[in-house]
């Protein structure tokens, strides 16, 4: 593992590094699909022209009903895509999967959408591109994670945030741009944009290969060394692709040897303990809070009488993707576990500090307003850089491979059921024929941070420099999280009989290999004094 971030690959690592990286990256590029969706719909429903051909009462306004079911719809569809992504990935394959996620199902929605003149048939359209970004958000990270050398790993997965929060600011920009427009453009154009990015990201994965790991669940091992030989730009039957698949194969066999991949498996030993992790830690990423700014922000900014609501959007989504840049660095310097803490610890702090700001001065004060604004740029940058890209890489690296798309849709899951229930309840929250909690809405998101503190430390493993088959190790090795820092892989997947050592835990059969190895050095030692 090199001491600091490159992108040159450690020197005791064969083959080349770039063909890996660049598809990790590109296919990343779903996550702008993400980001642009949830941030388009923040603008389109403050625009005036949506407004007052979409509004079904006097005033030209939605009531707290409305407005909750149109925004929340999307996060509902996307429930539903990550837990049919786990059939989408195992039966199609990660790559097919992700084409039909997003050239057929995300398409649809957004064909609805852009025809649509009323409330019912947009709703329809923002339900079928919520199942397809769901779809999208469980299959990326599982193909990044499938595919990328174990040292740069955190960077590539991370980069789907990085997506994600470009995505967020080209919504702002276009938003801004046609948000004054008199004519149905206003949010068709928005709307109707996103079907560059699902013809960019479907085109690009006709080139890719299928992930060498899916190849191996399969048994199809010669394509496997096809896939693994054009990752890491080495002849099939070099001795590094041969060493690096047995090993994967090996441990997929032992896992199988341990018991089956249904859903109520994922939920027994270490793998329940792992399910649990990502399902919470993707569910706390919501519940700080960031989706109201991304959500709500501009009508929030808006009703509270900031000035240019719109600009500081755009604001607060240059930040965003400004932040993202030291979390992909700092990922593999400070490891998930202490990325994940400061980012809990600075978010707490800020948004503390803009509830307490706007509930003492009020918003209709402008050093007040400023200084929640500086605040709430302050905790984008925490999240940004730390939670934001953190929860999809740690998610990404903990499962075994038999089990890897059922798991990976659950916590995925677990983020959009979340992300489905502040977007419907926040607008409650904040109006003023409700709870009319303002700028208190802070102190709830605020607490969650707090929350988040505790988490990481009691339940977050580190798994920087791990592959993914040293990451079933380190769990049937290290018992506590907080010791995780201490593991140093022992064992060797290839040289286990899965058969002969069924019923073993993971600790006592990298203990007898630590063994042998240790008498086959003496021995060597002895013969060579002789």
């Amino acid at each position: 593992m090199p001491s600091k971030f490159m992108l040159k690959k450690p020197d005791d690592v064969p083959g080349k590094a770039w063909p890996a990286i660049c598809i990790g990256l590109f296919v990343a590029f779903g996550g702008i699909l993400f980001g642009y969706d949830t941030g388009t719909i923040s603008g389109i429903i403050a625009m005036p022209y949506w407004l007052r051909e979409f509004s079904t009462t006097d005033d030209n306004e939605l009531t707290a009903s409305q407005d909750s079911l149109i925004v929340s719809i999307l996060s509902a569809g996307t429930f539903f895509g990550a837990l049919f992504a786990a059939p989408f990935g195992d039966l199609l394959g990660r790559r097919y999967g992700l084409m039909a996620a997003s050239g057929l199902v995300f398409n649809l929605g957004v064909i609805l959408q852009t025809a649509s003149t009323s409330q019912p048939l947009f709703i329809a359209g923002r339900f079928f591109a919520g199942l397809g970004v769901g779809l999208v958000s469980a299959l990326i990270p599982m193909y990044q994670s499938e595919t990328s050398p174990k040292w740069i790993r955190g960077t590539i997965v991370g980069a789907y945030q990085l997506a994600i929060t470009i995505g967020l600011f080209l919504a702002a920009i276009v938003n801004n741009s046609t948000k004054d427009r008199d004519d149905s453009g206003s949010y068709r154009i928005p709307v109707a944009v996103q079907f560059a990015w699902s013809l960019i990201l479907v085109v690009g994965l006709f080139l890719l290969p299928e992930t060498p790991r899916y190849l191996i669940k399969m048994d199809r091992y010669d394509d496997a060394a096809k896939s693994l030989g054009k990752l890491r730009r080495l002849p099939v039957d070099d001795p590094a692709v041969i060493e690096e698949l047995n090993e994967i194969q090996a441990n997929h066999l032992y896992e199988m040897s341990i018991g089956k991949a249904t859903y109520i498996d994922c939920f027994k030993g270490t793998l329940g303990k792992r399910v649990i992790t990502g399902c919470l830690l993707q569910a706390l990423q919501q519940l700080t809070g960031v989706n109201f700014i991304f959500y709500y922000g501009t009508q929030y900014f808006k009703r509270a009488g900031f000035q240019n609501p719109f600009i500081i959007q755009v604001i607060t989504n240059s930040v965003n993707v400004a932040s993202t840049f030291p979390g992909l660095w700092m990922v593999e310097v400070m490891g998930r576990r202490n990325l994940l803490l400061m980012g809990a610890v600075g978010m707490s702090v800020c948004q503390y500090i803009v509830a307490i700001t706007g509930t003492v001065a009020g918003t209709t004060d402008l050093p007040a307003q400023r200084a929640a604004i500086a605040f709430v740029c302050i905790y984008i940058f925490f999240f940004a850089s730390s939670w934001g890209p953190v929860a999809w890489v740690v998610t990404g690296e903990l499962f075994p491979l038999k089990a890897r798309a059922k798991s990976l849709s659950m916590t995925t899951a677990s983020n959009w059921l979340l992300n489905w229930a502040i977007a419907y309840s926040t607008p409650y929250m904040v109006d003023s024929d409700h709870a009319n909690l303002q700028s208190k809405v802070f102190f709830v998101w605020g607490s969650f941070c707090f929350v988040c503190i505790a988490f990481v430390y009691f339940m977050i493993y580190e798994t920087k420099g791990l592959s993914l088959e040293q990451v079933d190790e380190l769990y049937g090795v290290v018992g506590k999280a907080w010791q995780s820092k201490k593991f140093r892989p022992a064992l060797h997947f290839a040289d286990v009989d899965a058969n002969a050592q069924r019923g073993q835990s993971l600790a006592d059969i990298a203990a007898n290999q630590e063994r042998k190895r240790s008498v086959q050095h003496e021995d060597i030692a002895t013969e060579e004094k002789v």
